[in-house]
């Protein structure tokens, strides 16, 4: 089991920043690829960026130049670094972490966190 805890939510104005962090712990070796997704009120969960072992990435078009994700394998920790936030942005955040590259492809066996909400004022 792997289990994840993410900080860094909040409230923010338009044009803002935030930082989100999730710690791994458990059995974390052999974790292929971190990340996040997303999902709004009404919405269904989307990706929002992921980083895989070997430090390849991947974002959704809509937060490319505005969101970077990053990994400190010594900690065991992803980021999310948000910049220039905008209100539909807003949404509950899930880390997520997946062991196996046919899982991350195939959307199987994914451990989640609890979730952190991040509130964008207009």
């Amino acid at each position: 089991q792997v289990q994840l805890v993410e900080s860094g939510g909040g409230l923010v104005q338009f044009g803002g920043s935030l930082r989100l962090s999730c710690a791994a712990s458990g059995s974390i070796f052999s974790i292929y690829a971190m990340g996040w997704y997303r999902q709004a009120p009404g919405k269904q969960r989307e990706l929002v960026a992921a980083i895989t072992s070997g430090l390849n990435t991947n974002y959704a078009d809509s937060v490319k130049g505005r969101f970077t994700i990053s990994r400190d394998n010594a900690k065991n920790t992803v980021y999310l670094q948000i910049n220039s936030l905008k209100p539909e942005d807003t949404a509950v955040y899930y880390c997520f972490a997946v062991r196996l590259y046919k899982d991350y492809v195939l959307g199987n066996n994914y451990y989640w966190g609890q979730g952190t909400q991040v509130t964008v004022s207009s």
